[in-house]
């Protein structure tokens, strides 16, 4: 953790925006568990979890063609502060979900909620190669999903207790002010952003965004490998596992809380132990890895205490291959194309995290058990390590 702690001392706009970050990241886990909550208790069907948990991902889908262009013309902080503002609105408006009747609501805000936060992990994704460079940036993109995954480990675990005592509301109220926060600690900060002057629109701009993809086949092959974590796309799958096997050890939120801060706990351990340990070639041994503890948590599911211990093997290795898969991306393509890039890959990212979440839904609905479904989330790694291994042999990667 020292280098990571010395980066932040050195680096003082990456330090502010960092916690930022863990203020508005965790801010955002409370929602998360109160609205599965609500939806276990209204009981809703597979399916409509399903698609709650697919609408946290399909909206950076939707906007992130558009998203690209823009962050490339204008300044990331008046577009981070916007897009701060648009989640604290749509937060505070979940209050008003409290039946059925208002699932129509909960999906609209849900919708331009996690559009706003993709928009804004995009705009920051593309400022972050611009300020640092080299292994500054690998750590950094290291950090950034430590602090997610602290986030997430803290929110959720709290978030458990909060809305068992206190409520559903009270669990969005303390959301909003999280991002209320942030956006005045962001409005504060100071930084030199530096705006390339493109002449040309936004349709032409899409345009010579593929023509590059298209001249340089290794950005559009480490686009479609960073693909592969959205099959951790794991909400609408522990919803459904509370729902089926959990119900009767403790109350949902509170099982809720404590599967996702596990697996969370592997999330902020991996990248600490692997990080000095992982390359190029190393990283199909961690795409391996993850498949086989996916496939352990499927085994162990029906216990609920075996699947905590394997909720912590699963979150061990995703931090890395995230953040490392991100980084061989920003090294491998020009300066001009950071933003547009970066949104395409977010696309693709959450592409495989909507289809995942639904499909979890759907299969379910087939009469696939969930342990079945598990073990298909972990397949998807192994092909992730064929597929890597086969672009590693047919193009030359810089090295982190």
């Amino acid at each position: 953790m020292k280098i990571y702690i010395n980066l932040l001392r050195q680096e003082v706009v990456l330090r502010r925006l960092s916690f930022i970050q863990l203020i508005s990241y965790f801010g955002a886990w409370f929602s998360n568990v109160a609205i599965y909550t609500l939806l276990i208790h209204l009981g809703v069907s597979a399916e409509i979890v399903a698609f709650v948990a697919m609408l946290n991902f399909l909206a950076g889908v939707i906007q992130a063609p558009f998203s690209g262009p823009v962050i490339d013309r204008f300044r990331a902080k008046e577009l981070m502060l916007f897009l701060i503002s648009i989640e604290l609105i749509a937060t505070a408006a979940l209050i008003f979900v409290t039946e059925l009747s208002d699932l129509h609501l909960l999906y609209i805000l849900i919708f331009v909620k996690m559009a706003a936060a993709s928009f804004y992990f995009t705009t920051e994704m593309s400022l972050l190669p611009k300020i640092l460079h080299g292994d500054k940036l690998q750590k950094a993109n290291e950090l950034h999903s430590i602090i997610w995954s602290l986030s997430y480990t803290l929110g959720m675990a709290i978030s458990g207790f909060v809305v068992y005592w206190l409520g559903i509301k009270v669990a969005f109220i303390l959301d909003a002010s999280m991002f209320a926060i942030a956006f005045f600690l962001l409005y504060d900060l100071d930084f030199k952003d530096e705006i390339l002057h493109i002449e040309e629109n936004i349709l032409k701009m899409m345009k010579d965004t593929f023509s590059y993809l298209r001249s340089n086949p290794k950005a559009l092959h480490l686009m479609v490998i960073h693909s592969f974590v959205g099959l951790t796309a794991f909400d609408a799958l522990v919803a459904l596992m509370v729902d089926k096997y959990y119900a009767s050890v403790l109350a949902a939120s509170l099982a809720l809380g404590l599967l996702h801060s596990a697996r969370a706990i592997g999330l902020v351990i991996g990248p600490v132990v692997l990080g000095k340990w992982i390359n190029n070639k190393r990283l199909t041994y961690v795409f391996i890895a993850q498949g086989i503890a996916i496939w352990l948590w499927a085994y162990w599911m029906h216990n609920f205490y075996l699947s905590l211990v394997a909720s912590v093997l699963v979150g061990f290795f995703t931090t890395t291959l995230w953040s490392y898969s991100y980084t061989l991306l920003q090294k491998n393509i020009e300066k001009k194309y950071y933003g547009r890039i970066v949104a395409y890959n977010d696309m693709l990212f959450l592409s495989s995290a909507a289809f995942t979440s639904y499909m979890t839904g759907y299969l379910t609905t087939l009469d696939y058990t969930l342990e079945n479904i598990t073990f298909l989330m972990g397949l998807g790694f192994i092909i992730g390590a064929v597929y890597y291994n086969y672009v590693l042999k047919k193009e030359k990667f810089k090295e982190i």
